[in-house]
């Protein structure tokens, strides 16, 4: 077992099996988060905008063929979609993206009214996005994502923070350490080309639980992540295709059963 498995290795676990379905735009629903259920413990649902500056940005998105979840009433709404998957066999978690905290304690309540997991979106790269304040931008406003951090663990809250790693600027350990302090529960890492970022995250902040993205495919790729010291892998793209999430279901689980003492 190396270092960063041991530091990891009495965490509690935020849901299992270790696999979690990472929001698609426009596409990550309660319908496929059911569809998804058959080999995740989670699912991360949106992303959502949810204030009026992220949701115009949404706009320009979706006004350049891109899709994005644009309902009238974006609390409802992720109140609806949390709704409908009360009774699946899957912990449910939201992604959200805000310029401003208020709309982040609104949802927050209604996801510790669920037991479900309120995911920060400090990752999204698209430029409306980032200019309007929300995304990759709070990455370099890390005062900023701690206060949205601390106003959804105030509200009881599972928090989530979803970051990306290989942004000019940034030292992940830290962005880790100071979500830690704001009352984050769990980091979920996208690791671009950097997997080892993974360790350094592990490492600089064991009280959080690690999520691991990108390019998670098969039994390669989910044993290269969890060497690293993370707590669970997650699925982009291929969570729509069964094959894939059966082969990283199998794979975690025979990592962890082979783990075990």
């Amino acid at each position: 077992m190396t270092t960063a498995e041991s530091e990891h290795a009495d965490r509690a676990p935020l849901f299992t099996p270790r696999v979690a379905l990472a929001s698609l735009s426009g596409e990550a629903d309660a319908a496929w988060a059911r569809a998804g259920s058959d080999h995740a413990g989670a699912a991360f649902l949106g992303g959502i905008a949810l204030d009026e500056a992220t949701r115009e940005a949404a706009r320009a998105l979706v006004a350049r063929d891109r899709e994005e979840f644009l309902p009238e009433d974006p609390v409802a709404f992720v109140a609806d979609e949390l709704d409908a998957l009360a009774d699946a066999p899957i912990r449910s978690g939201v992604n959200v993206r805000s310029a401003t905290p208020e709309p982040i304690r609104e949802v927050a309540r209604v996801c510790a009214d669920r037991d479900a997991i309120l995911e920060i979106n400090a990752h999204c790269r698209q430029t409306e996005i980032c200019t309007a304040g929300g995304g990759e931008s709070l990455l370099r406003e890390t005062d900023r994502l701690c206060e949205y951090v601390a106003v959804a663990a105030d509200a009881d809250a599972t928090v989530s923070v979803k970051v990306r790693a290989e942004v000019s600027g940034v030292d992940l350990r830290e962005t880790a350490q100071r979500v830690v302090d704001a009352g984050a529960d769990a980091i979920h890492v996208d690791a671009m080309d950097s997997e080892t970022v993974v360790g350094d995250v592990a490492r600089a902040a064991p009280e959080l639980f690690v999520i691991a993205n990108n390019e998670v495919r098969d039994r390669a790729s989910v044993c290269e992540y969890l060497g690293h010291g993370a707590d669970a892998v997650s699925l982009g793209r291929p969570s729509t295709d069964p094959r894939v999430r059966q082969r990283v279901g199998r794979a975690v689980e025979a990592w962890f059963d082979e783990s075990s003492p």
